[in-house]
């Protein structure tokens, strides 16, 4: 896992600075400059508004002593899509508009769960 994370530090970086240069070239450094500005600030825009509703469904389904534990997730999505959304690159702002909306939420979800349960499953609870 941590040698997937390295990698990904290093690769997706690199890729963001290769497309950001090559949107340079084609339509200018000041459209390309006002487009990551402008999905910068819609990304924020729409994380604060569904960070917002995915708080109130948590309220709701705790106040209906329900486990808010997939409410939970999707706004963990909602909060490091909008973390991608401020990061300048278009790699990273698809991958953010991607996870704040629920169709698309459910693409991911089945991959957390199982992060997770691989998670749980080799985690050992000590009781002494």
């Amino acid at each position: 896992m941590m040698k997937w994370i390295f990698l990904a530090l290093i690769i997706v970086p690199t890729l963001e600075l290769a497309i950001l240069i090559w949107a340079g070239g084609q339509i200018g450094f000041f459209w390309t400059l006002a487009l990551i500005l402008a999905t910068g600030l819609l990304g924020a825009y729409l994380a604060k508004r569904q960070g917002l509703k995915a708080i109130r469904d948590i309220q709701s389904s705790m106040n209906q002593m329900q486990p808010p534990g997939d409410r939970l997730i999707g706004a963990a999505f909602i909060l490091v899509g909008g973390t991608l959304l401020l990061t300048p690159g278009f790699i990273s702002d698809a991958v953010g508009f991607s996870l704040l909306f629920t169709p698309t939420q459910k693409l991911y979800k089945p991959l957390v769960y199982r992060m997770l349960q691989k998670k749980m499953k080799n985690t050992r609870i000590i009781v002494g």
